[in-house]
């Protein structure tokens, strides 16, 4: 059974967060402009859309990771006023795992960097447990490059879940996983990040309607968000919700329009 994080003294109330008039440009091209969006405390967002139309700017904006060559504008706040970027978990696309490090090192990364060695064993063993669940249990000794690209991603994903954070930002963090090791993953993130304030990138309409409380499309040029739906089952769904079947032919239709445009 999964351990809970040691308490942690800044560990703050889950927060709504508002994001307004987000714009963002590359290289005098205007990418995504005027984007608003709020997301609901314990709630989670799933947005989908074409390849490179700027979803993954949109997260590292929200997360203020922006680079220095993109142009960028946004009013982003927490109800809780506390800055956002300090209550964020970010799960980038690819892994990011150190080389040197080994799987539970990397696993524990946060823990490292902020030199905190109070209630250490407390948070080995927490990431053993997570590491366990997500199946990695024979290799907690190993090193990045001795793992599948999917192995890679189940430690990115623990680390991220390490963080226990009010907001957690996903890019794709499922997409290298085989079906089932994938379905299973989603339910393990649905139950620990059951109350967090959750917005996740997803280019699988199932993935999005599994987990999801609120859809949203990224389309056009320059990039807005499409209100899709609002979902009122509990999650993680089974593939059998009648909800998922009704909005499923919907999902996959506005997708396609959105790559039509996209094109």
């Amino acid at each position: 059974m999964f351990h809970s994080l040691p308490g942690d003294p800044e560990k703050v109330i889950t927060p709504d967060i508002t994001i307004n008039h987000a714009s963002l440009s590359y290289a005098n091209q205007l990418i995504f402009s005027d984007i608003n969006l709020t997301i609901s405390s314990g709630q989670w967002v799933a947005l989908l859309g074409p390849s490179g139309i700027g979803k993954s700017s949109l997260l590292r904006l929200i997360a203020g990771l922006s680079s220095p060559q993109e142009q960028t504008r946004a009013q982003i706040t927490a109800s809780n006023d506390i800055p956002v970027h300090r209550q964020i978990a970010y799960m980038a696309q690819s892994d990011l795992l150190l080389p040197w490090m080994t799987v539970l090192d990397n696993a524990t990364l946060g823990m490292k960097l902020r030199n905190n060695t109070l209630n250490k064993q407390d948070h080995i063993q927490c990431a053993i447990s997570l590491l366990t669940q997500v199946g990695l249990e024979r290799s907690l000794h190993l090193y990045p490059h001795q793992l599948s690209g999917g192995m890679r991603q189940r430690v990115a994903l623990v680390r991220t879940l390490m963080e226990d954070k009010p907001i957690v930002l996903m890019d794709e963090p499922f997409s290298a996983l085989d079906a089932i090791t994938r379905y299973k993953l989603q339910s393990l993130s649905a139950e620990l990040l059951k109350d967090k304030t959750v917005l996740f990138i997803t280019h699988d309409p199932t993935e999005a309607l599994r987990l999801a409380h609120t859809i949203y499309i990224m389309q056009g040029q320059p990039a807005t968000l499409k209100f899709i739906s609002s979902l009122s089952s509990s999650t993680p769904r089974v593939l059998s919700d009648p909800e998922l079947t009704s909005l499923q032919t919907l999902l996959f239709d506005e997708l396609s329009q959105a790559a039509g445009a996209a094109a």
